[in-house]
């Protein structure tokens, strides 16, 4: 068993100051306190995030861990709600919205907004004015005597007048019928009617100023407002169908409630088990801040609590997304977690041994994904129990895969000629049923995963999979020769689309495929699926187009927006394929380009248009749990990557990781060779490296850098035997302690 080193102790242990509560008077100029990140020991790398790529419009939750209650804050600080997944395809459309406005003829300046601290949803909007600001500040509460309550806390302050006299306006846009009852004390909004639920309590005089064409504006008591003392208004918004009765006193506290706020933030852990981190920023402040949403973003689905993807179109969880997201959440140590996320995925298999979620019954790879996902889940446990019980189902899926092919004999067309999947759903930017390579290339993927660990296990029953994954490897590269084509840049590249698709021909170029649509399934085939050679054409293909696509540094119109627009988790995706190849400045590149996409909040929207295009806008889901869930990976894999039976140590260290002169350090982290311990650290001009792997699989090798970054070249090992080729250092892979050192 590893045990965590002194120097991650209290890593995890979310800390911060908790704003002193300042008694019964409520004193209505309290000040804001920050929370310190927990993962956090130094400054920022040299390498620059400023998300200068952020989109606009954003959206965000803030919200508990596994709480049903998933309301969204935009960019401007207004609250949507009621969410109608089936149907809508727009992640921004909701049933009820409450957006906030400062009356005058003055128009706003401009926004900004902040979370209280990574990892802290306590969200900050500050909206502009010419002579004063409004700040809203946004957070949840679940105080047990008043059940789980939304909070919106608005300041009005001059700029540069000592004092002046405002108003706040709300417009509230909603299906049902409002029903508002003003007050001296305590305003409410209910909806539908007088009996409805209430909707909005407000501890100031509400009047309707205005039936609006779309929405009802309501105008709040005004007052005046100096620096040291605004004007203040607290509104609350009950989730779980309270009346006012039960929240009325929560009403007269917004100083308790937003404490005990960040009481329980402080007291909240991002990693759990064995695991811990420790990077320097701006890395710890991601970490730290997907950790969180993929916890608040996880739902209760029938008798299972499962990892989802997002909060709108995307409530629940897809078999490809959920292999990503249930290896982060393994690295964050929620083993039990992705265990139960995992039953609940398999959950999705139909009589046929088809296994199909959300993306419908043409998305032939979620069988294969979710044997993928089957095997990676075991090899990070390091428990194959699962596996061995769960062995009819994963028959039954492979066999289902088998029999695909001969239905794609019998429809005839391309894929049935070369003796592929049959036509299906890309995805990525290609609709519809299609001639494509991502259902095959995924299939690949899956098989090999689950043929090595079945023979790994000595299992028997796998000899019908094995003959089918050499006859579909065999029959894939044998298209892919016929299939490949040439990129105006002078290189040859594989499209997912097939050459017999008519929309290879549309008369407008504008309506033809791009070269790179739907190429996300070929980089996980190439990794994590390691399904190719690093030599292989296909492989060198896909790089050299992703490298010719790339804007704002990241590969662009690789997804539904063809034109002047970026799938943005699509961008580590790549990073990782580079890493792989070992191409260390373009995987730096992009996976930081990726990071200058997320909103200041640290999520990102699934896909969003390019800052000066005037064609496209964002689309997709936000935050969207996929693209937290690959930030995290790609943090793990730049200092810990599983490349099939190598470990490759620090692939993605280089100068922009050393600038800050900081330690990096994971304890307890899983990979199929059992887990790890790692420590990077500056020791005065030298770098030294702390090795341990628990017990586990020999890797067949354990690659370090010769040369790490700008900092000098490898001078000693301690513990273990190891030689040189070329710029790698290969360590003796049976070793389990060892340290080495670069000076």
């Amino acid at each position: 068993m590893i045990h965590r080193r002194q120097f991650l102790t209290g890593v995890a242990a979310a800390v911060g100051a908790v704003a002193a509560d300042p008694g019964v008077s409520e004193a209505r100029d309290s000040k804001t306190t920050t929370t310190a990140n927990a993962a956090c020991c130094g400054q920022a790398p040299a390498s620059l995030v400023d998300f200068r790529y952020s989109p606009l419009p954003c959206q965000h939750i803030f919200c508990f861990p596994d709480d049903p209650h998933k309301g969204v804050v935009d960019e401007r600080g207004s609250l949507r709600y009621g969410h109608s997944p089936k149907g809508n395809q727009n992640g921004w459309a909701r049933d009820e919205a409450v957006e906030f406005f400062l009356e005058g003829m003055g128009p706003d300046t401009g926004n900004q907004q902040r979370l209280e601290a990574p990892g802290v949803p306590i969200i900050h909007t500050r909206i502009e004015r010419a002579e004063a600001y409004l700040e809203l500040t946004t957070f949840a509460t679940h105080d047990p005597s008043e059940g789980r309550v939304d909070n919106v806390i608005a300041e009005v302050r001059p700029k540069s007048r000592m004092e002046i006299h405002a108003c706040l306006l709300i417009k509230v846009t909603a299906k049902r019928e409002l029903a508002i009852r003003p007050s001296e004390g305590a305003s409410t909004v209910r909806l539908g009617g007088e009996s409805g639920a209430l909707f909005l309590a407000a501890d100031s005089r509400l009047s309707t100023e205005d039936e609006m064409e779309v929405g009802t504006l309501l105008r709040l008591k005004p007052g005046s407002a100096t620096s040291p003392r605004p004007l203040r208004y607290f509104l609350r918004f009950p989730q779980e169908g309270q009346d006012m009765e039960r929240i009325k006193t929560g009403l007269e506290k917004p100083n308790t409630l937003l404490a005990a706020a960040r009481t329980y933030w402080q007291s909240w852990k991002p990693f759990h088990g064995e695991v811990s981190w420790r990077l320097p920023r701006p890395y710890s402040d991601f970490l730290v801040a997907c950790t969180s949403n993929i916890q608040r973003m996880r739902n209760k689905k029938g008798e299972r609590m499962v990892f989802q993807v997002g909060p709108t179109i995307y409530d629940g969880l897809a078999i490809v997304d959920g292999n990503f997201i249930l290896e982060a959440a393994r690295y964050l140590g929620y083993d039990d977690q992705a265990k139960e996320s995992l039953a609940a995925n398999w959950a999705w298999q139909r009589e046929d041994g088809g296994v199909f979620a959300y993306a419908g019954d043409w998305m032939w790879k979620d069988t294969a994904i979710a044997a993928f996902s089957l095997v990676r889940q075991a090899e990070l446990s390091q428990d194959w129990s699962n596996f061995r019980d769960m062995q009819p189902k994963l028959h039954k899926a492979l066999q289902f895969l088998v029999e695909l092919r001969e239905r794609a004999r019998k429809e005839g067309g391309a894929n049935g000629r070369y003796g592929l999947l049959p036509r299906g759903f890309a995805d990525g930017g290609l609709d519809g049923v299609r001639p494509e390579f991502t259902n095959t290339v995924w299939a690949l993927a899956g098989l090999k995963a689950a043929n090595q660990a079945a023979a790994a296990l000595g299992l028997d029953g796998f000899a019908p999979s094995r003959q089918f994954y050499n006859e579909l490897r065999q029959s894939f590269f044998a298209a892919a020769h016929q299939e490949m084509r040439r990129h105006p840049s002078g290189f040859d590249y594989l499209p997912m689309l097939m050459k017999e698709d008519p929309q290879w021909e549309a008369k407008d170029e504008w309506d033809r495929p791009r070269p790179q649509s739907a190429q996300w399934a070929l980089s996980h085939a190439i990794y994590p699926g390691v399904v190719f050679d690093k030599e292989d054409p296909i492989v060198q293909g896909h790089i050299a187009l992703m490298q010719a696509c790339t804007q704002e540094d990241v590969p662009a119109e690789a997804g539904w927006i063809a034109h002047e627009g970026l799938w943005t988790y699509n961008g580590p995706f790549v990073s990782q394929v580079y890493l792989w190849a070992g191409l260390g400045d373009w995987a730096d590149s992009s996976f930081h380009g990726f990071l200058n996409h997320a909103s200041p909040l640290y999520a990102w929207v699934e896909e969003q248009s390019f800052q000066d295009s005037v064609v496209s806008r964002p689309s997709g889901d936000m935050p969207h749990n996929w693209a937290s869930a690959e930030c995290i990976r790609y943090l793990r894999h730049m200092l810990a990557l599983e490349d099939g039976p190598a470990l490759r140590l620090l692939a993605g260290v280089g100068p922009n990781q050393l600038a800050a002169e900081e330690p990096y350090a994971i304890a307890g982290s899983p990979t199929r060779f059992g887990r790890l311990n790692l420590e990077l650290e500056p020791l005065g001009g030298r770098w030294g490296l702390k090795f341990e792997r628990a017990v586990g699989p020999a890797p067949g090798t354990v690659q370090l850098p010769a040369t790490l970054g700008d900092r000098g070249r490898l001078s000693r090992i301690s513990g273990a035997s190891f030689r040189q080729e070329g710029n790698a250092i290969l360590v003796e892979p049976t070793a389990r302690s060892w340290t080495a050192e670069w000076s």
